[in-house]
């Protein structure tokens, strides 16, 4: 038996009792209950469930029996129901009391923390009282400290003073270093008591010793120097230089000013302009004179001054300087007098004598007037030492004389290389260089020469000078030992040979014409170049690609070598050009000299009776003229370029640039033109372009494909050839069709070729009109 929905129409909707949980929440309370009852399933049915428990009206037989479990079921959940609930009830009243003996604990702990923070408030107090007298103690403690330092001060320096003053009238100069060097030092915290009057006595008296022993020293050193019957024993002076070490560093500064001026009095003497040892032919003895004086003054006197005054190198540095102004104005007095010999061996004796002074002092005393001299050349690899150039520089002004010089000497250098041309054989070739003139590389020689020997000179506007120089003479060296060199191609001339090949062409018959036609091909007195002449311009060539690449090297090395500042004048940019022009005309030379052997065959093959001929057969006479040639010029010029690939390339492509096109019009001057003229034409054009393929490695054992682009170039060029000649074969009726065809073959071409390839079909011209138009509307 089973209950409908119907049955219920009139009791109250279930799902009105029924308490929805979110999914976690249900699955949580599955999770915790762990049981399966039907009951507490989210979906519970009532209808379902009953359904469940009375499937059948045979199973209401045991109805009582079911409700009476349901209702001891009840009567259980009532009655735990019941425990729960009076189980809350006492929970809420332990609760209760719980909480009021929290309030009394919390009660009691703020009555104690209050109690804690006032005993805090009264420690803290006491601390700050305590800590009040420690810093009241720190501070009398440092006061006391001070007044006590500053009393022993002061009493060192009223005892200092009075012992000083007593030392000084004494001149127990190595009795008063150590004490006056005390006493400066302690002058130096009484700085801030000066209002005091005392202390300003008492400063003044250390002033006045400092005067007075600084006035001291310096006449005891010029009675020592100036009046020979005084001798004033050195150690009495070298006690005196310790004491002015200790004064005021102009009283040093002074002292070596008027000792160093007082050992080069007589080499001023010596070497001043009216006499004969000031010239620069004798500037060797000038170095020499210093050299023996120190060495004496190293023996003589050099125990009297300390070794951190650098007393021999301040003698070397000023004569270097009044060397250098010496020099400077003798030079401008007596200029017409140098010539570079002269004046290149006063430079590497200056030079010499600049490198031993660097090896034999430091440079401190330079470094300490001009301390940025370092800064600035601290990072430069090339800079020896302070001294380079302290006396050079004064010939910096004359060095155009070295700049003519090399000028002159390139000058004959270059009218000897042009001398010895004719007689000279190009440089044997290796695995990494071609074959040059031999004239080329003693250029760059002298080139490097020169350059290591100005940059030793100077770095300035001299060197930029010589790149000026530089930059004349490679200009000069392409013009007239390149350019100059290269024959002169003559316009081809070929005399009455093609005439006479014409008018033997005509008086054969048809059936003869391509089987006699190699008897008849001549190149009459057309100008050729010889295997050395090819030789000679590919030597020059590849001398050109060399100079190019070592102008570059130049250049790089002049902007490494030049001041900074003047690096961006340097450019042989103009010069490359000459010499890639000179490359330039080379190849042109030699495509010419080509294009000139295959101009016979051209010739003689526009004045064929192309309408004549009946039969197809092998490839034309004149094919194998111009593959004659190729074969007999390129291996030449290709073995001679072996290390210049790129320019023999370039020479394959001009060529065929040049003789593609010429070919093409050659085509055009074949008419009247039948059909099988055409094919034969058509194939002696695909023969002649397998030639040109083959061109760059024709008769090479070595097969090696030719570069992309000159297939491109030539399978272009044939092509077009090939397309005129297969228009030439298409019927001219219908016209449409003809027209078409041209259209489809030929896409590119004007309507000037049009014309041209109706002269070779022989088209009359009443109908060019009807197929001009047609051309042109389509």
């Amino acid at each position: 038996m089973e209950v409908s929905d119907n049955d219920n129409t009139d009791s109250i909707d279930e799902q009105d009792f029924f308490i929805n949980f979110d999914p976690e929440v249900q699955s949580a309370i599955e999770e915790v209950l762990q049981k399966k009852d039907p009951l507490d399933e989210k979906d519970f049915n009532t209808i379902d469930y009953i359904n469940n428990l009375f499937p059948t009206e045979q199973s209401l037989s045991n109805i009582d029996e079911v409700v009476a479990k349901f209702e001891n079921k009840i009567l259980t959940i009532d009655n735990e129901i019941t425990t729960i609930i009076h189980g809350q009830v006492e929970a809420s009243q332990e609760g209760k009391e719980a909480l009021d003996e929290a309030q009394k604990v919390i009660k009691e702990l703020f009555f104690h923390i209050k109690d804690i923070k006032e005993q805090a408030v009264k420690s803290e107090e006491m601390v700050k009282e305590i800590t009040r007298d420690i810093k009241q103690l720190d501070c009398a403690k440092r006061n006391l400290t001070l007044a006590i330092t500053t009393l022993n001060h002061l009493h060192m320096l009223v005892g200092g003073v009075d012992n000083l003053k007593l030392l000084t009238q004494k001149k127990l100069y190595g009795e008063i270093a150590l004490p006056l060097q005390a006493i400066s030092e302690v002058m130096t915290h009484f700085e801030n008591y000066t209002d005091i009057p005392q202390i300003k006595s008492l400063g003044d008296q250390v002033k006045q010793i400092h005067l007075e022993l600084a006035e001291q020293i310096n006449l005891d050193f010029r009675e020592a120097f100036s009046n020979a019957r005084t001798a004033i024993p050195n150690k009495l002076l070298s006690q005196a230089c310790l004491v002015a070490s200790v004064l005021d560093s102009s009283v040093k500064k002074d002292l070596l000013k008027w000792f160093v001026d007082l050992q080069l009095e007589e080499y001023n003497h010596l070497f001043q302009e009216t006499e004969d040892t000031a010239w620069l032919d004798k500037i060797d003895k000038r170095y020499a004179w210093l050299k023996k004086n120190l060495v004496d003054f190293e023996d003589k006197l050099g125990s009297i001054f300390p070794q951190n005054w650098e007393v021999s190198e301040r003698i070397a540095v000023q004569f270097a300087h009044h060397t250098r102004e010496q020099l400077a104005k003798i030079m401008a007095k007596r200029k017409t007098e140098m010539d570079v010999k002269l004046l290149l061996y006063a430079i590497q004796k200056t030079t010499a004598f600049e490198n031993l002074l660097g090896r034999k002092f430091t440079g401190i005393t330079i470094t300490e007037e001009n301390p940025q001299l370092v800064v600035d050349n601290i990072d430069n690899p090339e800079f020896l030492s302070v001294f380079d150039g302290l006396i050079g520089k004064c010939f910096v002004p004359h060095l155009e004389i070295y700049i003519d010089s090399v000028d002159k000497n390139l000058s004959e250098l270059l009218e000897r290389f042009i001398i010895d041309e004719k007689q000279s054989k190009p440089t044997e070739a290796t695995d990494t260089q071609a074959s040059i003139l031999p004239s080329c590389p003693d250029l760059f020689v002298f080139y490097k020469k020169s350059l290591i020997q100005c940059a030793q000179l100077d770095k300035g506007k001299t060197m930029l000078g010589l790149t000026n120089v530089f930059r004349k003479y490679l200009e000069l060296y392409a013009e007239k030992l390149l350019q100059n060199n290269l024959p002169k191609m003559e316009p081809q001339s070929l005399g009455t040979s093609v005439s006479m090949l014409t008018r033997d062409i005509q008086k054969m018959s048809t059936s003869g014409l391509i089987q006699n036609f190699s008897s008849l091909l001549k190149e009459g007195d057309a100008v050729k170049l010889t295997k050395e002449e090819q030789s000679k311009i590919c030597c020059i060539l590849t001398t050109a690609e060399y100079c190019v690449e070592t102008t570059q090297q130049l250049s790089d090395k002049l902007k490494q070598k030049i001041e900074p500042a003047l690096a961006n004048q340097v450019d042989f940019t103009k010069e490359q050009d000459y010499f890639h022009k000179v490359i330039s005309n080379c190849i042109q030379i030699l495509v010419q000299d080509l294009e000139n052997a295959c101009e016979p065959a051209l010739t003689a093959m526009s004045k064929i009776q192309w309408q004549s001929i009946d039969t197809v057969g092998d490839q034309s006479p004149y094919i194998s003229s111009i593959c004659n040639h190729l074969k007999n010029n390129v291996p030449t010029l290709r073995e001679n370029l072996s290390q210049s690939r790129k320019y023999f390339v370039q020479f394959c492509l001009r060529f065929v640039n040049q003789f593609i096109p010429k070919f093409v019009q050659t085509i055009y001057k074949c008419k009247p033109m039948n059909t099988e003229g055409a094919e034969q034409l058509l194939l002696d054009a695909h023969m002649l372009k397998t030639a040109l393929l083959n061109l760059p490695s024709v008769g090479s054992q070595v097969g090696r494909p030719p570069p992309v682009a000159y297939t491109k170039v030539v399978t272009k060029g044939m092509t077009k050839a090939e397309m005129i000649l297969k228009v030439v074969m298409t019927p001219i009726e219908p016209n449409k069709n003809f027209v078409e065809q041209y259209k489809k073959l030929l896409p590119d071409c004007q309507i000037s070729e049009f014309y041209k390839i109706l002269d070779m079909k022989s088209v009359k011209r009443q109908e060019h009109s009807a197929l001009v138009e047609m051309f042109k509307s389509k």
